[in-house]
């Protein structure tokens, strides 16, 4: 008897960045994604060590969209020796020449303003994960394939791409292996998404791999004219109070969206005609993206909605800089969870202001700088400088690019009848657990599995999934909020906490009893490292 195919979760599972699956038969392995951990240092660690497959032997790539959270490892994935076709749609592939060499230098940025930094005197070296090349070089590799026309990824591997509705080029993709069906639903869009159409795909599975970002959330079913009036109300409250507003933004889709609805707002008149810099390069030049497929998106009455005369892109750095200087204008940068690139800049030179306003569009995963903020942090840690928060902290929902838990719901009804396992991925434990429990409520009898990072299924048509490997566990402890976000809030308090004692004798003694609890903990481990050589 042959051997069953195997699907095994090497990213965004219990966590949702590091989108990773790989699916095994008959000698051959295939990566639906390829995708870099985002959120907290011990998380972002796991992108710098080795895969847990031989990138040599992987036969083919099939991506669901350009997200750096899904294809953003692809870089390192072809310096480690990859070879084969990264399968995706155009306008997918058009975008990833974007996004790869601009994670590129961000990386090579990155590494080198670390490996600077004063508190690193004498430590080794950090190394980039990859270069911009690296990026460039997998971008050549991208081999587009057109929505819902089978193709065959690699011998015994039949696949064909379905529209998620999620982002420009987004796609879930049905896989058959061996008489096994199967989809992974990828990133799956809201209904009455802008530009988007809604969500498609067949019926009918052995297994269904689905996200569930916003599994705990249902959201108030918002239309886009009905969003503008949420934009537009934040915009006037900002502006009247004198200073900026700062969206921080992914530079892909969402920066689009909000330039669609500032164009709608200011050729309506609804709002201040006030400048809106875009300060992201890369997103400029996903904008440029856009613009080519402007006749054929939802909403923008096929026009060119983004050259509208208030529009200012910033690429050059000088010019980045300059914005500290400015008052009353809309300030547009990525990235969305405020973890990298310029976002980080304009933070710095506007939280402390009472009169600036900071609007979150967008999620925030666990340990994000842009989680921290959002949950209330009265101050924050900027590349190593300490930021009072006393602007305004704002929010709206209805951006999000993500199905709610009542659409993912829908979408999975709709691939029914799922004969095997449904699969929950692409989740934080509260969103998976309650989408589980939701499932199982109205379906008793489906198979609902939330598989862990490491885990391998065997997959057997019309039966449920049946675990051969178990998970990782140092990588289970790297998930979520991690001890440098606690250190953070700790260090950023400390002053004042300091402060509130009054005398001064007093201070000295809490600093002089937090420096032996610490000098405990390390004597402690020594004692157990001394035990366990004898």
């Amino acid at each position: 008897m042959s051997q069953s195919p195997t699907l095994t979760f090497h990213g965004a599972a219990h966590t949702v960045t590091g989108s990773c699956m790989e699916f095994a038969f008959g000698g051959k392995s295939i990566l639906v994604d390829c995708g870099m951990f985002q959120g907290s240092r011990s998380l972002e660690v796991l992108n710098t060590g080795n895969f847990d497959f031989d990138p040599r032997k992987i036969a083919a790539v099939l991506l669901t969209h350009a997200h750096i959270d899904h294809s953003g490892l692809l870089p390192k994935l072809v310096a480690r020796g990859y070879k084969g076709p990264i399968y995706c749609t155009q306008p997918t592939a058009d975008l990833l020449e974007y996004m790869l060499a601009d994670a590129g230098r961000i990386q090579e940025a990155d590494t080198e303003r670390r490996n600077r930094r004063r508190d690193r005197a004498g430590e080794e070296p950090f190394d980039p994960v990859y270069t911009e090349q690296d990026a460039l070089k997998a971008w050549r590799q991208c081999r587009p394939v057109a929505l819902e026309e089978w193709f065959e990824p690699a011998p015994g591997f039949r696949a064909r791409l379905w529209n998620a509705g999620h982002i420009l080029g987004s796609a879930s993709i049905e896989l058959e292996i061996d008489g096994v069906r199967t989809i992974c639903s990828g990133d799956i869009g809201p209904d009455n998404k802008a530009f988007q159409l809604d969500p498609q795909g067949p019926s009918g599975f052995d297994y269904v791999v689905c996200e569930s970002t916003y599994g705990d959330r249902r959201r108030d079913k918002v239309t886009i004219a009905e969003r503008r009036k949420l934009l537009e109300a934040e915009v006037r409250a900002a502006i009247t109070r004198g200073g900026n507003l700062v969206i921080p933004t992914f530079a892909l889709e969402r920066t689009q969206e909000l330039l669609l609805d500032l164009d709608f707002l200011l050729c309506s008149d609804a709002i201040p005609n006030v400048p809106v810099f875009i300060d992201s390069p890369l997103a400029n030049r996903t904008t440029g993206v856009f613009a080519r497929y402007s006749k054929e998106l939802e909403d923008t009455g096929g026009r060119n909605v983004f050259k509208h005369p208030s529009f200012h892109f910033v690429n050059d750095v000088q010019e980045s800089i300059r914005l500290n200087s400015i008052s009353g204008a809309i300030i547009m940068a990525a990235s969305g969870m405020c973890e990298a690139g310029r976002i980080r800049h304009h933070l710095a030179h506007n939280l402390h202001r009472r009169d600036s306003t900071v609007l979150f569009v967008g999620y925030q995963a666990q340990g994000t700088l842009g989680r921290v903020i959002l949950d209330g942090a009265k101050a924050v840690r900027i590349s190593g400088t300490d930021v009072r928060v006393r602007a305004q902290i704002r929010r709206i929902d209805s951006y999000s690019a993500h199905a709610d838990q009542s659409e993912l719901l829908a979408w999975i009804a709709e691939r029914g009848p799922i004969a095997g396992s449904l699969f929950l991925d692409h989740g934080e434990e509260t969103g998976l657990e309650e989408m589980r429990r939701e499932l199982q409520r109205r379906e008793p009898e489906l198979n609902v599995r939330l598989p862990e990072i490491g885990e391998t299924y065997a997959l057997i048509p019309g039966k449920a999934a049946k675990r051969t490997a178990t998970g990782n566990e140092e990588i289970k402890q790297a998930l979520g909020r991690d001890w440098q976000n606690s250190y953070a809030d700790f260090i950023t308090g400390l002053r004042t906490d300091l402060g509130r004692i009054r005398s001064a004798k007093q201070r000295q003694k809490a600093i002089e009893e937090m420096r032996r609890v610490l000098e405990s903990y390390t004597e402690h481990r020594n004692n157990r490292q001394h035990h366990g050589a004898h």
